[in-house]
């Protein structure tokens, strides 16, 4: 099953990978969803593709494999546990700075019950927080027992469009048959998992070259929180070379930017200025792949959409990950995992409808981030056999939708996985950090980082 799904999502891709070696299989981690074997395919996906880029490898469009177990017998394919892939999904759990765990939830950032069901908060943000209480009626510095008080005076769908409507971050939890009626759920669904298109013009072009599959790659990180990052530190451990470009005016999570930094470097540019764009401009016109997850339009405005990006960089290979797509009545609205769990259905379930329960990690974030650097890596073997500047766009929604369709397993009751095994350690100029190892291997090697997290901003605006 999870090969067999590898293999078909390099078909939709238009590659052809070598052949993905599994071990392991579900229930790994508490759910009744295929929660290990979402995130073996999105690992063994993103390890297939690293392989097919590796030197000497005959990996590119399809026909490139005549024989994928020719391919995997000279040493190009690659290998995914499940247990592995698992835990690395849920990496956040396990990082500690000098044996210290961080604080991954704000105060208010919880479910509440309405007047007629539940609804997520998620107030991790200041300014999300604050438009939260906005929504609800409430002044800045209300605490938890006010926002109890006025959900429950409110229907679950009341709260989420007030405080939607506020600028914040709200989900009501509906039911699987619920979202499945919603009209932002038939475009969700028109979409491919990971949608892939070719949107200019440019010469074929390698991908680097060197003793590492993204040796050589430059790529730009515009992304903040758990997807987008996960995505770009997994080509870090490829081997790319990868620039987070933030702000200094951008709220983080203290513990998520820096446990998801391994690899990279990191510079401050305000796009606000006239300064700052030129500045990001210059890095585009050396860069290989972009990835973003502002919110859909918001860079396009800034003059950082994909077709300008492809005007001001042939070849350049364009990744925007959202929350709930680039099509439909949501694709402008915030969210999150947690938000997009209780949307769709997901927590409904696990909960069998009477109060909320998660899945046993961030599997919405994690697979989109895994799947988000397939899909870049995917379009590099296509740009090098066929030219091009191409758009890669995923949604946590459709990664949602994709997790239903696997199916369910009786695994409710399965015990928590060993993880010593899979963790490692680093110094960093923020003390000694425990970390789970990135997952899977692609030709032999397995991933890793080469260096530690940066402090934000410590680095110039330019390519090394």
């Amino acid at each position: 099953m999870i090969e067999e799904r590898i293999r078909r999502l390099g078909a939709e891709a238009g590659i052809a990978l070598p052949r993905v070696r599994v071990t392991g299989d579900d229930p790994v981690l508490p759910s009744v969803f295929r929660v290990g074997t979402a995130a073996a395919v999105a690992v063994g996906a993103a390890a297939a593709t690293a392989a097919a880029l590796s030197p000497g490898a005959a990996g590119g469009p399809m026909g490139a494999y005549e024989a994928s177990a020719d391919a995997a017998a000279s040493g190009a394919g690659a290998t995914v546990d499940v247990r592995e892939a698992a835990v690395a999904f849920r990496d956040e759990r396990h990082f500690r700075i000098d044996g210290a765990a961080g604080e991954l939830w704000a105060p208010l950032s919880d479910d509440y019950r309405t007047a007629d069901g539940w609804v997520r908060l998620h107030c991790n943000f200041d300014h999300h927080r604050d438009a939260a209480l906005a929504g609800l009626g409430l002044g800045v510095g209300a605490g938890k027992a006010d926002v109890v008080r006025a959900c429950a005076e409110r229907t679950a769908v009341g709260v989420e469009e007030a405080v939607t409507a506020a600028g914040g971050c709200a989900a009501a939890m509906r039911s699987r048959a619920e979202w499945l009626r919603h009209p932002h759920a038939a475009a969700v669904a028109a979409s491919p998992l990971v949608d892939l298109a070719r949107i200019g013009d440019a010469v074929a072009v390698g991908h680097g070259g060197g003793r590492r599959p993204l040796e050589g790659v430059r790529v730009l990180d515009l992304t903040r929180v758990i997807a987008g990052p996960v995505a770009t530190r997994t080509l870090a451990a490829y081997g790319a070379r990868v620039l987070r470009v933030g702000a200094e005016h951008l709220p983080e999570i203290p513990g998520a930017v820096v446990g998801t930094a391994f690899g990279k470097r990191s510079c401050h540019l305000d796009l606000r200025t006239p300064a700052g764009r030129r500045a990001l401009r210059d890095l585009v016109a050396e860069a290989d792949v972009f990835v973003q997850s502002y919110r859909p339009g918001a860079l396009t405005a800034l003059g950082f959409g994909p077709g300008r990006l492809a005007a001001i960089r042939p070849g350049i290979v364009c990744v925007d990950i959202s929350a709930y797509g680039t099509r439909g009545p949501w694709s402008g609205r915030r969210g999150f995992d947690s938000l997009v769990q209780m949307a769709c259905g997901i927590v409904h379930e696990g909960g069998a409808g009477t109060r909320p329960r998660p899945l046993p990690a961030q599997v919405l974030d994690h697979a989109t981030g895994y799947l988000a650097a397939f899909g870049a890596m995917a379009a590099l073997l296509r740009r090098s056999a066929e030219g091009g500047s191409w758009w890669v766009r995923l949604s946590l929604a459709r990664t949602a939708l994709w997790l239903d369709g696997l199916g369910r397993v009786n695994g409710e009751n399965t015990a928590e996985p060993e993880v010593a095994d899979l963790l490692a350690e680093m110094d960093s100029p923020f003390g000694r950090l425990t970390y789970v190892r990135p997952p899977g291997s692609a030709a032999g090697v397995p991933p890793h980082w080469s260096s530690p997290p940066p402090r934000q901003g410590e680095h110039p605006p330019a390519w090394w």
